[in-house]
């Protein structure tokens, strides 16, 4: 088990990364689990009723408490929850991002860029990480350009089959050194 102990909070200029708690279901199932151009390039489906988005809820808590470094992204203007994002240890002195979702309505304002210039910087300051890992599907033009406006090189890609549909699709593998960033 990695040592580097859970920061219940990462904040950026407009967001606040923070845990989720129960009452958060309905912004995210309005803001993001409802809405397929979200799930697109993600490992996860459409949640489509209230009731589904409330146990979807339940269990993202319960969850959480097995890792820890999960967070939900609100707004600060609005107090809307937007989306999710999250980070791992993948091995010694190098972290990945678990993935970064925002609801559509939310894309195109910089609110990427920010979520993860705070994931990387939690993963230097805190977790004395020397490298982050950043992925994106191939097609997701918009992760590939956070990515390379964040600074991070191409290191590789990969092919992969999506369990929701059986294609096959390509992902790619990007890094960032985190000393003297």
């Amino acid at each position: 088990m990695n040592e580097t102990p859970c920061k219940e909070r990462l904040e950026t200029p407009r967001l606040l990364l923070r845990k989720g708690v129960l009452s958060d279901w309905e912004s995210l199932w309005r803001n993001v689990w409802s809405r397929p151009e979200a799930a697109r390039y993600m490992l996860w489906s459409v949640t489509e009723s209230a009731d589904e988005a409330r146990a979807r809820m339940a269990r993202t808590i319960e969850w959480e408490k097995t890792h820890p470094w999960k967070y939900c992204v609100e707004e600060k203007a609005s107090g809307r929850v937007i989306g999710w994002a999250g980070v791992e240890p993948l091995r010694e002195g190098v972290w990945g991002e678990t993935g970064i979702a925002l609801g559509p309505d939310y894309w195109r304002c910089g609110y990427g860029r920010e979520i993860l210039e705070a994931l990387c910087a939690f993963c230097r300051d805190e977790a004395r990480a020397v490298r982050f890992i950043y992925a994106a599907r191939e097609q997701n033009t918009a992760s590939r350009a956070l990515a390379e406006s964040c600074g991070f090189l191409f290191d590789r890609s990969e092919e992969r089959v999506d369990e929701r549909n059986g294609e096959s699709y390509f992902m790619n593998w990007y890094h960032r050194d985190l000393n003297g960033n």
